[in-house]
């Protein structure tokens, strides 16, 4: 009997913990700006939970037992994914002071705009053959 209240105390706090936290708290429900944009949240989530009991044998009852449990959770969100005629991009949120941290979270982004715009200057630019030039000679 002492082993089932234990039991039943740690499965309880594992079932509440499921019930607050699901997949739709990691990666949010999509946000439709307009007809081109959708955005969707990210989060990071951090949950424990403990649980412990005793037994207080006395005179009257063998089996007597008293326990208790609980949890905590953490939900911070980290990114947006943005989708945007097609494109998907992804937005950090940091909230740090570390500016090694911040140039490391830009590398995507700058990724991303470099790579646009090679391209966009690849499909303005005129398909044309090279002239050969004329030989010239010096002496």
């Amino acid at each position: 009997m002492k082993n089932q209240s234990a039991e039943k105390i740690l499965a309880t706090t594992i079932e509440r913990v499921r019930d607050l936290v699901d997949v739709s708290t990691i990666v949010g429900e999509p946000i439709t700006v307009n007809a081109d944009i959708t955005i969707i949240p990210i989060s990071k989530v951090t949950y424990g939970f403990a649980s412990g009991g005793s037994d207080f044998p006395s005179r009257n009852n063998v089996e007597l037992f008293g326990g208790g449990g609980g949890a905590g959770i953490t939900i911070n969100p980290v990114a947006f994914l943005v989708c945007n005629k097609g494109e998907v991009t992804i937005k950090h949120i940091t909230a740090s002071d570390n500016a090694a941290e911040r140039a490391v979270n830009l590398i995507p982004e700058m990724f991303d705009k470099v790579t646009n715009f090679v391209e966009k200057q690849k499909k303005s630019a005129p398909e044309k053959e090279e002239e050969p030039q004329p030989i010239v000679e010096t002496e």
